[in-house]
C-alpha cells in the first residue's frame, strides 16, 4: 500500500525588498532634494529603522526599489572614508560608533529602478530578479514600529511555522477602512488569523472586517506570477493586495497581530509623534524631552 505524504518545505527567509521610489509630496518642500526615507526620527533616517528591523530578524540581503534622484539612499550605507578618517583623527569614538549601523556587508544591498509610479505591486515586480524563487520580506519605511521584538521578526517566526504568506495586521476604525488593505478573515485565535480574502481600500459599508494590513509582509515568490500581468486595480495602479489575494488557496496565508506601536511617518502628525516616542526611549534625551513638553500643554 502506497501512502502519499505532502510535506510543507519552508525555505529560510533571508531577503527583503524596500520600496523607496515615492516622491514624498506630503513633506514638500523638504523632499524636493532629500528622499523622504532620509528624514530622521531623532538621529536616524527612516531607511535605517527599516534595515535595522530586518537585520534583527536575520535578514541578510536587501533590495531598494528606488527612482531617479534617490542615490543618497545607497550612499548612506556606503563607507565615508573622509568622514571616518576625520573622526578617528579627532578621537570622536562615540561618533564613529554611531556610524557602525550604517554599514552593510559588501554585496548584500542592491538597488533597482522603478521608472514609473505604477504602485506598490509594480515596485515589487521590479525586484523580481532579486527575489527569484525565494521567500522575501517587504518593509515600507514610512511605517516605523516601536517594539521590543522586531515587527518583521515576529512575522518571520510565524512564517517559520506556517510557511506561505504572513502579513502584519491591526484593527482600524471602520470609517478608515477606505485607506487600507482589509482582510476577510477565517479562523482567528486572537493573534494569528486565517486570511480568506483581501480587499484594497473598501468603502466602510463594504469592508469584510476592520483588520488592516500595515507595511510589513512576508511573501512567497508565488505572488510574482500575478504581478507579472501588471493588471491595474484601485487608483489605476498595480496593487500588491490584488496579487496577494490571488494566492489565497494556493499557499498558506495568515495575518498576525504584531506586538508594538506603529507610527505612520508618511504623515506629518505620525512623523512628529514618532519623534517624541523614540526620544522618550533614549535615556540621554527622555528627561529633557519631558521637561520641554510641559511648556506646550
Amino acid at each position: 500500500m502506497h501512502l502519499e505524504v505532502n510535506i510543507l518545505v519552508i525555505k529560510p527567509l533571508k531577503k527583503a525588498v524596500l520600496p523607496v521610489a515615492g516622491l514624498g509630496t506630503r513633506f514638500l518642500p523638504a523632499t524636493k532634494c532629500v528622499p523622504k526615507e532620509m528624514l530622521t526620527v531623532v538621529d536616524r533616517p527612516l531607511i535605517q529603522y527599516a534595515i535595522d528591523e530586518a537585520r534583527e530578524a536575520g535578514i541578510e540581503e536587501f533590495c531598494l526599489v528606488s527612482s531617479r534622484g534617490k542615490d543618497s539612499l545607497i550612499d548612506y550605507f556606503d563607507i565615508s572614508y573622509e568622514l571616518e578618517d576625520t573622526l578617528k583623527a579627532r578621537k570622536k569614538a562615540s561618533a564613529l560608533k554611531a556610524l557602525e549601523a550604517t554599514r552593510v556587508t559588501p554585496g548584500s544591498m542592491l538597488s533597482v529602478r522603478q521608472q514609473e509610479p505604477l504602485g506598490l505591486g509594480h515596485a515589487i515586480w521590479c525586484a523580481r530578479e532579486f527575489i527569484g524563487n525565494d521567500p522575501f520580506a517587504i518593509l515600507l519605511p514610512d511605517d516605523v514600529v516601536q517594539s521590543k521584538k522586531s515587527c518583521i521578526g515576529q512575522l518571520v517566526e510565524v512564517y517559520n511555522k506556517t510557511g506561505g504568506n504572513v502579513l502584519a495586521v491591526t484593527e482600524v476604525p471602520r470609517e478608515q477602512t477606505g485607506s487600507y488593505g482589509i482582510l476577510d478573515v477565517g479562523h482567528d485565535d486572537g493573534k494569528t488569523v486565517e486570511v480568506k480574502g483581501l480587499v484594497e481600500k473598501p468603502d466602510p459599508k463594504d469592508a469584510p472586517s476592520t483588520l488592516s494590513v500595515i507595511g510589513r509582509y512576508v511573501l512567497t515568490a508565488d505572488v510574482l506570477k500575478h504581478l507579472a500581468k501588471l493588471e491595474k486595480g484601485a487608483g489605476g495602479e498595480v496593487q500588491l493586495t490584488d496579487a496577494m489575494a490571488k494566492t489565497i488557496g494556493h499557499v498558506p496565508f495568515h495575518g498576525f497581530r504584531y506586538e508594538g506601536k506603529r507610527f505612520d511617518c508618511g504623515s506629518k502628525v505620525g512623523f512628529l509623534e514618532a519623534q517624541i516616542a523614540f526620544a522618550l526611549e533614549r535615556e540621554e534625551l527622555a528627561g529633557d524631552v519631558r521637561e520641554f513638553l510641559k511648556k506646550y500643554k
